[in-house]
């Protein structure tokens, strides 16, 4: 537990803001990173709370909960538009906060700053971070399509170098309500956007002791258009009855072999799914919905085998 605490410490240490704006095109450096100015966030799991000094680290560190290899432990960071700042550090009672400017105020696809990640700390330990909001004509939270999936490896392998996650984490690809269209559109939104509200990082934690950000200013990043990424196409048909059994629903991907990719499909509480049919770009899925099921629109949610999950909106009716 010492050479935790010294770890961490030390960490905190380095974890300051460097003065200056870091210019696009920057030489990047050994760790996969750009070179120059940048805001460092360090993500520590904690298995002790109680060692935690949420106060210190001038406000470059979250802590949240460490979870374990079988068992993830989650932490909703929320955000809030502004200057680069921690505003809650405690996150091991599963909520923090933390503040950023808007990346891409005009949608261009160009962020006016970059961010890279990488996880260290014990081999084995693995992080999944996804950007999420709350669509208001739902009522409900949707999460991006594009997520980041990180493993510590092997001191073997040397230290994991950064990777550029500007895409998973100034961004939401998803099935998102269009007012003027009157229907569900898939698009890229950036951070803030209208017309999603209450941005956060869901941080899925098993085991990972240190996750590292680090923002570079000036520094751009273009990021994928929607139709360029995996992502669920469409589903047909859309919407079925409580109470309604064996109904075959088609789910279609872009992007995507559902072949080699596919592991699972859920379509939320009290909707069962009887069977699977798979093919390269659909899949065919009988569902069963109980008379109890909520009515309203829902994710139906297809996980992948690296453990990405894809999500479309499904209605059930009265």
């Amino acid at each position: 537990m010492k050479k935790v605490i010294a770890v961490v410490l030390a960490l905190a240490l380095l974890a300051v803001l460097v003065p200056g704006i870091a210019l696009a095109g920057k030489d990047m450096t050994g760790s996969g990173c750009p070179s120059g100015p940048h805001y460092n966030l360090n993500i520590i799991g904690m298995d002790n709370p109680k060692n935690a000094d949420f106060d210190g680290g001038n406000g470059h560190r979250i802590f949240v909960q460490l979870g374990h290899k079988n068992l993830a432990k989650t932490t909703r960071i929320y955000l809030f538009e502004g200057d680069f700042a921690v505003t809650d550090a405690n996150g091991t009672d599963g909520y923090a906060e933390f503040q950023l400017p808007n990346p891409d105020p005009e949608n261009t696809g160009t962020t006016e700053y970059s961010v890279y990640l990488r996880v260290l700390g014990q081999p084995g330990g693995k992080i999944k971070m996804a950007t999420c909001a709350t669509d208001p004509y739902t009522g409900e939270e949707i999460c991006s399509d594009l997520q980041v999936i990180e493993v510590r490896d092997s001191p073997a392998h040397g230290k994991n170098k950064f990777n550029n996650v500007s895409a998973e984490l100034l961004y939401i690809y998803a099935w998102v309500w269009d007012e003027g269209e009157g229907k569900f559109v898939y698009m890229r939104l950036p951070l803030f956007s209208d017309p999603l509200e209450d941005y956060l990082w869901k941080y899925d934690n098993k085991g990972c002791r240190i996750a590292q950000l680090r923002f570079y200013p000036g520094v751009e990043t273009t990021v994928p258009e929607p139709e360029e990424i995996p992502h669920l196409l469409s589903i047909v048909p859309d919407s079925g009855a409580q109470g309604q059994t064996l109904l075959d629903v088609t789910i279609t991907g872009i992007n995507v072999d559902f072949t080699t990719d596919f592991d699972s499909v859920s379509f939320g509480d009290l909707i069962a799914v009887t069977d699977v049919d798979v093919s390269a770009t659909a899949l065919d899925v009988d569902i069963i919905i109980d008379s109890l099921a909520a009515t309203g629109w829902r994710d139906v949610t297809v996980t992948l085998v690296d453990g990405t999950t894809l999500t479309i909106r499904f209605k059930v009716t009265a």
